[in-house]
């Protein structure tokens, strides 16, 4: 196995909500989603926390998303200093992509074009991800 970097997000409550919608709009696979209740061995966890997700892998061909929402007694202060950037060879899929994003969610920047890409936007979603998606990406010289 080659090394791989994959962003690990974190949410409060609503992690598999978000890995499914992420499933469907990137065309990848939820392999795992595990709770906090179905972990092996290991400490009990308080009831309220059980159902929550300790786990959440998410694949595609090209890239992996793994999540999971805060653990017991970790504050959530949300997904803060970075974003997920992402891009699609051509503008259709780039547009495709960031207005599913977009439903219920914050643009901070429209698509528009750019001097690296045809496209380029930038929104937090409704579950508070931030992403940037291009679309045609140019040479850089």
């Amino acid at each position: 196995m080659s090394t791989q970097l994959c962003a690990y997000l974190s949410y409060d409550g609503n992690c598999a909500e978000a890995m499914r919608f992420y499933a469907k709009v990137l065309n990848a696979q939820l392999e795992a989603l595990i709770t906090y209740g179905e972990m092996p061995g290991g400490d009990p966890v308080p009831p309220e926390h059980a159902g929550r997700i300790m786990h959440a892998y998410l694949v595609h061909p090209d890239f992996a998303i793994m999540a999971g929402d805060a653990p017991p007694g970790v504050p959530f202060t949300g997904i803060q200093g970075c974003m997920l950037a992402i891009t699609y060879p051509t503008v259709a899929g780039a547009t495709r992509v960031f207005k599913a994003l977009s439903e219920g969610g914050k643009v901070s920047m429209p698509l528009a074009e750019t001097f690296w890409a045809d496209t380029f936007g930038m929104v937090t979603d409704r579950y508070g991800t931030p992403w940037g998606v291009n679309g045609g990406p140019r040479e850089m010289a």
